[in-house]
């Protein structure tokens, strides 16, 4: 049987009960060039063997992260991930379910996702942290948002050390609401002058650390220059595991804490789905995007939890929503409170020990290679190289080496002036002999 929703009568009646003229008016607000032109240049439809067998030829032309040595970071990291994580995830009373539309039969659920928010805000060192974002970048956007209702300004000033995706994704949400954005350039060296750039017209101070070319940033003289000018400071990362070995956000001054927590319980996965973590000061709750769990008693005096401050979003007074996420990750989110539950926090500053040895003893290496300079005075598990070639060209060449090498900041910035740079990245996975034959590699292809 066809299927056939809709004649074109109904679509000019749908047409025109919106005021557009076409279908082509609907995407206006996408960029001209980056609309097709013409149909993809895609075979016409196949059977489902024959599928496979394409989509299996194309997949076995990819190289595994766990197959050869893997140093690839800039936002999404390889991680161990113990196998009782998985185990549990997919057990069918978590894997089946989804927000709670009525709290009061789903206490396993909000129960999860009120453990989640504590070990956040413990991990942050903030007083309050919600149910989860979509993944850090979407959650540094509704962070700039929030500051934006918090102050009653409408400018938000960026590090150049931000990753260029959260900018990206901060600038695009800007626009659409005419608020200001001032994005510094890459800052390689943290060596940018950002204090100069907060006066009192400024909203908040975005900054990462560590940062994306892997550097550790002192978050507290910019909190402190942001507070004394009225503006809020929202402190981002992208590696998680790095807050079991450095001074919490909070502990720094941070009014605002947002994140990805991929590295925690979730697989790189191909890139998602993953897990933002937000977390703030509770004189802020109220502003807060999301969902909150809290913990009550019944009319028994029985321990329960509910969702808290949830007129919101899709609900009732759509018109007060503080943001348009409408759910949470909660599968990502139940594994990473799984994982960090298994790690504790003894486990974690072990973790992030073993993470930060081994990028410490991959940088000496590296720095032994012919023409390799190590750009950092500081980091966690990553860092940024100079290379005396083009980073794309010798990831390329290490990758036929079977060597996945990192990300070249070109990839990231293009146009920006650094195709000479590379980041690598190096988490417990990596052995001995792996970063042996990184260095080994690089050196033959330099």
């Amino acid at each position: 049987m066809r299927y056939l929703p809709l004649t074109d009568t109904d679509r000019e009646d749908m047409l025109a009960r919106i005021g557009v003229s076409g279908v082509d008016e609907l995407f206006s607000d996408v960029p001209a060039g980056k609309l097709l032109t013409e149909p993809l240049d895609l075979p016409r439809a196949k059977g489902e063997l024959e599928v496979e067998r394409i989509m299996g030829r194309m997949a076995a032309k990819n190289v595994a992260a766990t197959s050869v040595p893997f140093f690839v970071g800039a936002g999404a990291y390889k991680h161990h991930v113990p196998a009782t994580v998985d185990h549990l995830i997919q057990r069918s009373e978590f894997l089946t379910s989804y927000t709670p539309y009525q709290p009061e039969i789903a206490q396993g659920t909000l129960q999860y996702l009120f453990e989640f928010q504590t070990q956040v805000s413990a991990l942050t060192g903030m007083e309050v942290a919600n149910a989860s974002m979509y993944d850090g970048s979407t959650g540094t956007a509704e962070a700039v948002l929030m500051a934006h209702r918090v102050t009653r300004r409408r400018k938000a000033v960026l590090s150049g050390g931000l990753h260029p995706h959260y900018t990206q994704v901060v600038e695009t949400l800007s626009e659409m609401a005419n608020d200001e954005v001032v994005a510094l350039p890459a800052d390689v060296k943290a060596s940018e002058d950002i204090l100069a750039q907060i006066d009192d017209s400024v909203s908040c101070v975005v900054v990462q650390s560590p940062d994306v070319f892997g550097n550790l940033r002192d978050l507290a003289p910019i909190a402190e220059k942001a507070h004394a000018h009225g503006a809020l400071l929202i402190a981002v990362f992208t590696e998680v595991v790095s807050l079991g070995a450095v001074t919490p956000p909070g502990a720094q001054g941070a009014d605002i804490v947002v994140g990805e927590g991929q590295s925690i319980g979730n697989a790189l996965n191909f890139g998602g789905p993953y897990v933002g973590l937000f977390a703030a000061k509770s004189k802020y709750v109220r502003q807060m995007p999301g969902r909150l769990c809290g913990e009550t008693v019944d009319a028994d005096g029985q321990r329960g939890f509910v969702l808290t401050l949830s007129t919101r979003e899709q609900h009732i007074r759509r018109d007060k929503a503080t943001s348009n996420i409408c759910t949470n990750s909660g599968l990502c989110v139940l594994a990473f409170t799984i994982h960090m539950t298994l790690l504790g926090q003894a486990g974690l500053s072990r973790l992030a020990e073993v993470n930060h040895a081994n990028a410490v003893q991959l940088a000496d290496a590296l720095a032994g290679v012919k023409g390799v300079e190590i750009l950092n005075e500081s980091f966690f598990n990553e860092f940024t190289i100079k290379l005396p070639k083009p980073a794309a060209a010798v990831v390329e060449a290490l990758a036929e080496k079977g060597v996945l090498a990192g990300v070249p900041a070109s990839r990231l910035m293009p146009g920006a002036g650094l195709d000479d740079l590379l980041i690598v990245a190096n988490t417990e996975i990596n052995t001995d002999d792996d970063r042996a034959a990184f260095v080994k590699a690089l050196a033959e292809v330099l």
